[in-house]
Order: structure tokens, then sequence, then C-alpha cells
């Protein structure tokens, strides 16, 4: 199969939720007929509702910085599938892709043939076959794994991690995981091991219980960021933090981060913790590699800054809770300048909550849709939408509705696109195109206020 093929089968295999079953035996067997890769390499897991890619990625730059070749497993892509399976920042290449992919496929087709397989494998079962054995063939000394979705029936744990992480749990993916914190506490308590360390960032009190009485039925020592670690000096460079963090004896004085967002130094704080962790588990991790691995560790789509004048802002901000950060982001940080906001949404995400904590930011709402079979239309947004603009605008096409804004931007206006990872993956895809590339937004329009 070539690179294309390889992308065209996964398409077949539909949208990343069609086809799962939240089972673990499907991905142990594929893995254990290619030769358990995932059992020849140490890993971290991190789970959580938000947060868990930045504290993955952050991690694994802390790891890579420490000396180890360091795998990092993530979800979902922006732009191409290749960005979810990296050593050392370096994605996979199309030619590895390839024969990773043809190399799953082959043991997939062998178990169906001898009737040993439960089920065929899904999109998201496949590309963690083939990043547990690409992590092996290039010979990953660590790898960090992102959940896909909850945690005790992810295809990524299927690994006895050194450490797990759990950022935060909110309401999200209800309809599978449940409908209360508790009971999304427990799924994603799944990656919790006997007797391995457990990194929490869980503020709500429901889930956070939930944690502690898991943790302690496994023996697994519990580190709760929020009451065991101490962060200082906390300070904002034009909406990148600052600070001084302390946990036990150690003491670390203007750690630097890369991202925008005061939510990110919670992050920051249970990446370093875990990396602390690993430390008392006999990695040798030093505190130059703690600076320097937060200082240029890389997370697209958060808050991610793509354009200057004017300020162009790229969130996925799902849900209630991730647009509850940007919206303190951008009342902190960009008070007084005029917003524009292009906004989309999958069909099943609480757009009702999120209009109300998204909309009234901005002086004009672009309704778009996303380049999926899941996505809402921009009347159904609006039809669920608890906040009308007196100022809307629906545009289908994504990147027609960011140049639409751009036109109606001053230089010192921001553009914020929020609501699925989705819209930034299509929208960072639009402005890569010519057109973008030299498309002069208007520099002597005046702005104009809401």
């Amino acid at each position: 199969m070539t690179y294309q093929e390889c992308l065209d089968y996964l398409a077949g295999l539909g949208h990343e939720l069609l086809g799962v079953e939240f089972r673990l035996e499907t991905i142990t067997s594929i893995l254990a007929s290619l030769g358990d890769p995932h059992l020849k390499y140490p890993t971290a897991i991190v789970a959580g509702t938000n947060g868990k890619g930045s504290t993955s990625a952050i991690l694994a730059s802390i790891l890579s910085r420490a000396g180890y070749r360091t795998g990092l497993y993530t979800s979902p892509h922006l732009i191409r599938v290749n960005e979810r399976i990296a050593v050392d920042g370096e994605e996979i290449s199309d030619e590895d892709f390839a024969r990773g992919f043809r190399e799953v496929r082959q043991a997939v087709e062998r178990l169906l043939a001898a009737r040993t397989l439960p089920a065929r494998p899904s999109f998201f079962e496949f590309l963690t076959a083939v990043a547990f054995l690409h992590f092996a063939q290039a010979r990953a000394g660590f790898a960090v794994l992102e959940v896909g979705l909850g945690g005790r029936l992810d295809a990524t744990n299927v690994t006895e991690p050194r450490v797990a992480v759990i950022t935060n749990i909110e309401l999200d993916h209800q309809e599978i995981l449940g409908k209360t914190h508790a009971a999304i506490a427990r799924e994603k308590a799944g990656v919790i091991k006997p007797g391995r360390p457990v990194v929490s960032g869980v503020s709500h009190p429901e889930a956070a219980e939930v944690i502690r009485q898991r943790s302690k039925e496994l023996g697994a020592p519990l580190i709760e960021t929020a009451s065991l670690s101490r962060i200082l000096n906390l300070h904002s460079r034009q909406g990148r933090y600052q600070f001084d963090f302390a946990l036990n004896g150690d003491h670390f004085t203007n750690l630097i981060l890369p991202f925008l967002g005061r939510f990110q130094v919670e992050n920051a704080v249970a990446a370093v913790t875990a990396a602390l962790e690993l430390r008392q588990e006999g990695l040798r991790i030093d505190r130059a590699a703690i600076f320097e691995g937060l200082r240029y560790a890389s997370w697209p789509g958060r808050l991610e800054a793509v354009r200057e004048r004017p300020l162009v802002l790229l969130d996925g901000a799902h849900n209630p809770a991730g647009a509850a950060e940007v919206a303190a982001f951008v009342r902190e940080h960009l008070s007084g300048r005029v917003l524009r906001l292009v906004y989309a949404s999958l069909r099943d995400k609480d757009i009702g909550e999120i209009s109300k904590i998204l909309f009234p930011l901005a002086a004009e709402v672009y309704l778009t849709r996303l380049p999926q079979a899941r996505a809402a239309t921009p009347q159904e947004i609006l039809a669920a939408a608890r906040w009308q603009s007196s100022r809307l605008t629906i545009e289908p096409d994504p990147g027609q509705a960011l140049r639409r804004a751009l036109e109606a931007s001053a230089p010192d206006d921001v553009v914020l696109a929020a609501g699925s990872l989705y819209l930034v993956g299509a929208l960072k895809t639009a402005l890569r195109a010519a057109d973008f590339e030299t498309f002069a937004t208007p520099q002597s329009r005046p702005a104009t206020r809401a």
C-alpha cells in the first residue's frame, strides 16, 4: 500500500468514534500478532477532558531534553494524520507511516482469516497500533500516550505506564462516558495502575474523590497538584506565563511557557510533576531538561496565534470548560479590542452553553461548517445558540468565513476562531494557501465597536 492508499483505507473506516466497541481485546490481539511492540519501551499515559494534549506535549519535550528518544502519540490531528505520531518532535514520515500501516493491516487480515480477532479495528485502533509499532521500530526510549477518549477502555490503555496523569474532568462525551463528573471520572481513572504513581490536576470535588478512591484501591501513590504543589510569582508576558514552582523539596524559579493562557500553567505543573515522579522512578531528568522542555514545547491549536495584524487566534474550545478558558484569556489580555468570532461545531457538542460563553465576546459572529459528517450546519448552530449576536454572518466555507472576518477587521482588531480542532485544521490549511499568503488586510479601515 502506498501512503495515499493507507489514507484512503482509513477514510473508509469512518470517523474516529465509528465502530469503536470500547474494549481492549481488539487492540491487544493486533499488538500480540505484531510481537507486542507496546511493551518494548516505558510509557506515560495522560487522560483528562481538556489539557491532556498540552500536558503530553510538555512531558514529551522534557523527556527529549533529558536525552530520551521520546515518542508522542496524540489525537486528533489538525492537518495531516502524521501529526499524531512523532519521535523527538519529528512527525512520522509518509514512508514509515505506510510501512507500519501495511504491517498492521497484514496482522489484522491474518487474525480475521483465523477468526481470532473480536472485530475489525476502528480508525483510532488502527492508528494506535501503527504508533506503538513505529515507536518500537524507531527505538524509542520512552513514549507519552495521550488518551483518545475516556481511559479505561481506550486503545492507548494497554501498557503499564510508569506514571499516569489526569489533567481535569469536565462534562464532555456524556453519551459515551456518563452523565456526571463522577461517572466520567471512573472511566478516566481506568488509566491508574497498581502501585504506579498518579498525578491528578482534577479540581471538581466529585471527580477528585473518585480518583482518590481508585488510587487507594490500587495502592497507587497519588499526587494532587492543587494541594501538594505551589505556584509562586506568577506573571504574564503578553499572555504567556512565567512562574516559580515548588513540590516537596524541588523548587524551580522562572519557568517559562511558550503557550498563551493562564490555564496552561496547570498543564505545565502536571507535566513537571509527572517528570519529577519519573525521576523518582529512576529516569535521569535534570533541572535543565525541565526548564528547556517547558520553554521549547510545542502544541498547536490552543490559543495559537497565526497572524499578528489583525491578531488571529485559533483554539479548539469544543466544550464549555475549554470555551471558558478562552473567554478568560480574552477578558484578561484583549479587553478593549474589537473581536470577531469564527465559530463551528460538531453536532453532538453543547453548542448552547458554549454560545453563552463565546458569542458575547464578539462584535460580530461568523458561523461556518466543519468538513466532517458530524458537523452542525450554521443553521443548526443558530437554532441551538442561547445568545443571539446582533451582527451575524453565515458563511458555510471556513476559509471564506475567516477571510470575511479579516476583511472587516482593522489592524488592531482580533479574529478568534473556535469551536473544534477540526475548524483549527481547516483554517490552518486555508492560511497555507497562496491567496491567503498574499491577502492584504485593510490598514486604514477604522475599528468599529459593538
